[in-house]
C-alpha cells in the first residue's frame, strides 16, 4: 500500500517568498486528497458519539498495556466517584424536603441531619476517590506515550529504505509522532469522559424522577457550546494537517542556526541573517494563520455564548413556571436547581471533553495508520536460505530509477524521465573471495549498484542472484547479516568512541579483543588512544565531555565498524577519501588479505589507480556496463576505452607540464563519485 497524497499551494493562500525560496514551492497541503476530510473531520456529536466507544476502547487498550494496575485504580475511583454522587445529590433532596416541611426549626434540622451526613459524607469519599484517580492517570500518561512512541518507533524501524525517503510517509510519520503525545492526553480526557458521564448520569437521573421536561432543558443549555467546540476542533486538526510539513520546515532552520555541522559556514559565509530571515518569515506565516484561527474561534464563540444565554434563561422560565403553577413543589424545586446545574456543568464539561479527546484521537489515528502503512512497507519477513558458501553473485538485466519520479500531477514519468535510469540493464557477475572494484563518472550507478546488492532496494525488474537464489525471494535478515559496508557517507554516531566501532553489529556481545582488532585493521587504534577518554570518548561535540574526530579520524572509525560487522561481503564506496596516501596503501593492503582468506571486497573509488590489486573491474557509465576486465585488460586497446580515458585523465595531473615541475591538473578531471548516484 501507498500513499496517494498530492502536495500542491493552497487555493487563496500564497505563496511566500521563504517557501519558493528556500523548498522551491509551497510545503502547505490541500487537504482535499485527505480521507480526513471526508472521515475523521466529520466533527459533528452524532459522529462522536458513535466513534466515542471505540476511541474509549483504543485509550484503554494503550493503557492496559502501559499499566494494568494504574487502569484498574482509575476506572474503580471514577465509577465510585459516580456513585458518590449521586448518593449525594439523593441526600440533598432528602434533606430540602425534611428542611422545608412543618414544625420548629429545631425539629426539621434533627429530621433532616441524617440526609446532611449522607452527603458530608459522600462528598468526602468522592474527593478521597478523586485523588486516587488523580494519582492513577500521572501513572499512566507517561506511560502510555512510551508504549505508543515504542510503538510508532518500531514500526518506522522496520520499513524498506523507499519508504524512509518517501516525504509523504515523513508528512505521515510527523504526524503520528504527535499522536504518541495525543495518546497520553487522551488518558487524561478519558478520565474526565468518564467523570462527566458519571455525574452526568447523576443529575439526569435525579431530574427524570423530578420532571422529565427538565432534562431536555438541560440538553438546550449545552448544545450551543457543543457546536463551538467542535467547529473550533475542526479548524485546529484540518490546520494542523495542512501546515505540518510547513512548521517542519521552520524547526529545520533553526536547528541550523544551532548546529554544529554547518556553525563553520555559518559564520565565514555569514549565513546567519539571511536564515534568520526566512525563519522569523516562516514563523509570520504560521502566526498569520493562528490569527485566522483565533479570529474564527472567537467569532464561533460569541455565537454559541449567545444561544446558551437564551437556552438558559429559557431553562429556569420553565421551572419558574412549574414552581407557579404549583406543578413541582417548593423543596423538588431547590434540588431541581442544583440538579440542573450540576448537570449543565457535567454534560458542559463531558461534550467538552469528548471533543479534546475525538480531537486528540485524530492524530493517535494517525498513528494507527502509520503503523498500519509501516506494515504494508515493511521488509519481508523469513524467505529462501543464501547458499552457505555462494560461487558468484550476478546481476542479470537489473533496471532500477529511484522513487519520487512523479510529477504534481501524479503523472507516469515521461519518456525523457524514464531515461534516467539509476541502473538500466546491468548484467554482471561478482566472483565471491574475491576483490572486485566499481569505477565510473559521477552518477554511472556504482553506489545505487551496492546499495541493491545490499538489499536496501528492490530492482524494478530483473535479478540479483547468489549463485541461484533470487534475493527477492530470500530471507532478507539473512542477506543483510552476510553484507558489511562503509559508504561514503556513512553515519557518525553522536555515542563513545566504542560504540561507534561495535554498532556495528549490536546483536553480540562486544568484546574488547574484537573490538581492539577492527581498530587496528582500520588504523583507528591511534585515533582511539590519543581521544582523552579512549573508547568512552563521546564523539558529539556540543555534549559535555564530547569531541569530533577529524574527517579520516572518522573515516578510520567506519572502516573499523564494517570490519566488526564482519560480513561476507564487505562493500566499501569510497573509503579511503580523507586518508593521506601510506594509510590508504595500508588499507588496501587490508582489502587484499581478506580477499586472500576468503571475504568478497566491492570496492568503489574515483582514484582509478588504486584497483590495480582488484581481481575483476566492471565499469559503468549511465547505468550500465560498458566493460570488464582485470587493471591491465583494461588498459590495453581492446574494448570501449572508458577506463583508459579516466585512468589517462587523472594520470595527466601528475605529469610535469612545459612550464616547470610543478603538476597541473586538468580542469574537468573530477570523477569523484556523488550520492546518490
Amino acid at each position: 500500500m501507498k500513499l496517494k497524497r498530492k502536495q500542491k499551494a493552497l487555493d487563496g493562500q500564497p505563496l511566500s517568498s521563504s517557501e519558493e525560496a528556500l523548498f522551491g514551492g509551497s510545503l502547505r497541503y490541500d487537504l482535499g486528497w485527505n480521507k480526513h476530510d471526508e472521515a475523521f473531520l466529520e466533527l459533528d456529536l452524532r459522529a462522536m458519539l458513535v466513534r466515542l466507544p471505540r476511541l474509549i476502547a483504543l485509550t484503554v487498550k494503550l493503557a492496559w498495556q502501559a499499566d494494568r494496575q494504574a487502569l484498574r485504580l482509575v476506572a474503580g475511583a471514577e465509577i465510585g466517584r459516580g456513585i458518590c454522587q449521586a448518593i449525594g445529590l439523593i441526600a440533598v433532596n432528602q434533606a430540602l424536603a425534611h428542611l422545608l416541611t412543618g414544625g420548629t426549626t429545631a425539629q426539621r434540622l434533627t429530621s433532616a441531619s441524617g440526609a446532611i451526613i449522607a452527603a458530608a459524607a459522600t462528598a468526602g469519599v468522592g474527593a478521597v476517590l478523586r485523588a486516587a484517580s488523580t494519582a492513577g492517570t500521572g501513572r499512566l500518561e507517561p506511560k502510555v506515550e512510551r508504549v505508543a512512541t515504542e510503538q510508532y518507533l518500531q514500526h518506522t524501524a522496520a520499513v524498506e529504505l523507499a519508504a524512509i525517503e518517501d516525504d509523504e510517509f515523513h508528512r505521515l510519520l510527523d504526524s503520528a509522532s504527535y499522536g504518541a503525545g495525543s495518546a497520553r492526553r487522551l488518558v487524561k480526557y478519558v478520565q474526565n469522559i468518564v467523570s462527566g458521564l458519571m455525574s452526568l448520569v447523576a443529575a439526569a437521573g435525579v431530574l427524570a424522577v423530578l420532571h422529565p421536561l427538565l432534562i431536555v432543558l438541560l440538553i438546550a443549555m449545552t448544545v450551543p457550546s457543543s457546536w463551538a467546540a467542535l467547529t473550533v476542533a475542526r479548524r485546529r486538526y484540518a490546520s494542523f494537517q495542512t501546515w505540518v510539513q510547513h512548521s517542519r520546515a521552520g524547526q529545520l532552520i533553526s536547528r541550523l542556526l544551532m548546529s554544529n555541522e554547518a556553525a563553520a559556514e555559518i559564520r565565514v559565509h555569514h549565513v546567519g541573517p539571511y536564515l534568520l530571515h526566512h525563519f522569523r518569515q516562516m514563523s509570520m506565516d504560521q502566526e498569520a494563520e493562528q490569527h485566522r484561527l483565533a479570529h474564527l474561534a472567537a467569532r464561533t464563540g460569541l455565537i454559541a455564548a449567545g444561544w446558551t444565554g437564551l437556552a438558559t434563561a429559557a431553562a429556569y422560565a420553565t421551572l419558574g413556571w412549574l414552581l407557579w403553577t404549583g406543578t413541582m413543589p417548593l423543596s423538588v424545586g431547590g434540588t431541581a436547581i442544583l440538579a440542573i446545574r450540576a448537570g449543565s456543568a457535567s454534560l458542559s464539561n463531558l461534550v467538552l471533553q469528548i471533543n479534546y479527546c475525538h480531537e486528540e484521537s485524530l492524530f493517535v489515528a494517525d498513528l494507527h495508520e502509520l503503523c498500519a502503512e509501516a506494515t504494508a512497507r515493511a521488509i519481508p519477513v523469513g524467505g529462501q536460505a543464501l547458499p552457505e558458501k555462494p560461487r558468484e553473485i550476478r546481476f542479470e538485466n537489473v533496471v532500477f530509477t529511484y522513487p519520487g519520479k512523479e510529477d504534481s500531477s501524479g503523472a507516469e514519468p515521461s519518456a525523457a524521465e524514464q531515461g534516467k535510469r539509476a541502473l538500466d540493464g546491468v548484467d554482471l557477475t561478482i566472483p565471491t573471495g574475491k576483490i572486485v572494484a566499481l569505477c565510473g563518472e559521477n552518477g554511472s550507478g556504482k553506489s545505487t549498484l551496492v546499495k541493491l546488492l545490499a538489499g536496501l532496494y528492490q530492482p524494478d525488474t530483473g535479478r540479483i542472484l547468489w549463485d541461484d537464489v533470487d534475493t527477492r525471494a530470500a530471507d532478507r535478515q539473512e542477506l543483510v547479516s552476510r553484507i558489511a559496508m562503509v559508504s561514503q557517507d556513512f553515519y557518525r554516531w553522536p555515542f563513545t568512541a566504542e560504540v561507534n566501532i561495535c554498532i556495528g553489529r549490536s546483536d553480540i556481545p562486544a568484546t574488547p579483543e574484537r573490538r581492539d582488532r577492527a581498530a587496528r585493521y582500520a588504523g583507528a587504534e591511534k585515533v582511539v588512544a590519543e581521544l582523552p577518554n579512549g573508547w568512552k570518548t563521546l564523539l558529539a561535540r556540543g555534549y559535555k565531555g564530547g569531541h569530533n574526530p577529524s574527517g579520516g579520524e572518522w573515516q578510520r572509525l567506519g572502516i573499523g565498524r564494517a570490519h566488526f560487522r564482519g560480513g561476507e561481503v564487505l562493500i566499501v564506496d569510497e573509503p579511503t577519501s580523507a586518508l593521506d596516501a601510506k594509510a590508504e596503501q595500508k588499507l588496501f593492503d587490508e582489502f587484499r588479505s581478506l580477499a586472500d582468506e576468503g571475504q568478497t571486497v566491492i570496492l568503489i573509488t574515483h582514484r582509478l589507480g588504486s584497483v590495480r590489486t582488484a581481481d575483476l573491474i566492471h565499469v559503468l557509465d549511465q547505468g550500465r556496463v560498458v566493460e570488464s576486465g582485470t587493471f591491465t585488460e583494461l588498459l590495453s586497446d581492446q574494448g570501449p576505452g572508458v577506463f583508459r580515458s579516466l585512468y589517462e585523465l587523472q594520470a595527466a595531473q601528475y605529469r610535469p607540464t612545459t612550464t616547470g615541475d610543478i603538476p597541473r591538473p586538468a580542469a574537468h578531471a573530477n570523477t569523484e563519485e556523488a550520492a546518490p548516484s
